[in-house]
């Protein structure tokens, strides 16, 4: 993907509500050259980007942050089907529509890089490169998911099986919608995550909650009040159903992608992951998979001393990978 000789005029952040199979699409861009779509995780929103998309406009690429479709100002269905990674991919490629593009490269951080991988899986006509942080792709397979995650912990119960079970997330959630969000931060950041032999706060014990095992005292060093304020007065306003019902859709994303099992994505490709990030300690085995799943990969990063919110705990070190990576791509990935 070539990058003008002369970096082209920032220009300001842009606001605009987009069609989407559900209804609307929030998203935010900044910049003008090739198409670079910005997914976001749990629990964030268009927010988490606020670092690259400055960087990516500067450097040349129409650098456009969606709030995924459960969060901020795009719409929320009731119904937990909606929530499929199909219907994500299908809302990604009607933003690209919408903003009379043909093709993009589409980076996604956390559940986003799921949606992100997902994507140029389903639909490499639209998609000619991804970059996935934090999460790496692995491709469908083995038992169904909520099977998988009943089996782990032991007496205690993994977070993703606790956020499946509809409300109960909810309760803990929404009476302190920013306590719960500060600490959830915090438990995932490199500088404030719970130390070797503390309770870990990706399980819950008996009748517990998660909430109990997070940093309650200190925010972590990327995140200042008025940063947090900002996710905050989101979740606030929607509630956290849209954005849990992407857990309580595993099941039917392993379904639908029966006939992909195992199946590679080809196109040009990039991961940056947390040394300390447990979604990259957890899924070794799907990095060391790489040379296999993702054989159009051009670089793997494992950022030192990163937690899991890799953009925001190290932004320019994530923008320049990212820069780095786009300027490399061949023309045909534009």
């Amino acid at each position: 993907m070539p990058v003008p000789t002369s970096p082209l005029p920032q220009g300001p952040l842009v606001h605009r509500l987009v069609p989407s199979p559900a209804g609307r699409v929030h998203l935010v861009e900044q910049g003008s050259g090739p198409l670079v779509l910005l997914v976001h995780g749990f629990p964030e929103g268009w927010y988490s980007w606020r670092h690259q998309l400055p960087a990516l406009a500067a450097a040349g690429y129409r650098a456009v942050a969606v709030d995924v479709r459960g969060y901020g100002r795009s719409s929320r269905p009731a119904a937990t089907d909606a929530y499929r990674v199909r219907e994500l991919v299908d809302d990604a490629v009607a933003v690209v529509e919408a903003l009379g593009e043909r093709t993009a490269v589409v980076v996604g951080h956390d559940w986003g890089s799921s949606v992100a991988s997902n994507a140029a899986l389903l639909r490499p006509d639209v998609f000619r490169a991804v970059a996935t942080l934090s999460v790496p792709y692995a491709p469908r397979g083995g038992p169904r998911p909520s099977t998988v995650f009943a089996s782990m912990g032991g007496d205690e119960e993994f977070f993703v099986s606790y956020f499946q079970e509809p409300g109960r997330a909810e309760a803990e959630i929404e009476p302190d919608v920013r306590g719960w969000l500060a600490g959830f931060y915090a438990a995932l950041s490199a500088d404030t995550m719970p130390g070797p032999g503390a309770p870990s706060p990706y399980f819950t014990g008996p009748g517990g909650t998660l909430r109990e095992r997070f940093p309650a005292d200190r925010l972590p060093a990327w995140l200042g009040e008025s940063e947090l304020d900002m996710f905050v007065g989101e979740f606030e306003r929607t509630g956290v159903s849209g954005a849990l019902a992407r857990y309580r859709a595993m099941d039917r994303d392993w379904e639908d992608l029966a006939a992909y099992d195992g199946a590679p994505v080809t196109q040009p490709s990039l991961f940056i992951g947390g040394e300390l990030d447990a979604s990259t300690t957890w899924m070794a085995d799907a990095i060391d998979a790489f040379p296999v799943t993702l054989p159009g990969l051009v670089s793997s990063h494992i950022l030192k001393g990163c937690g899991h919110w890799v953009q925001q705990e190290r932004p320019e070190d994530t923008s320049r990978l990212l820069t780095d990576w786009l300027a490399a791509l061949p023309p045909a990935a534009c």
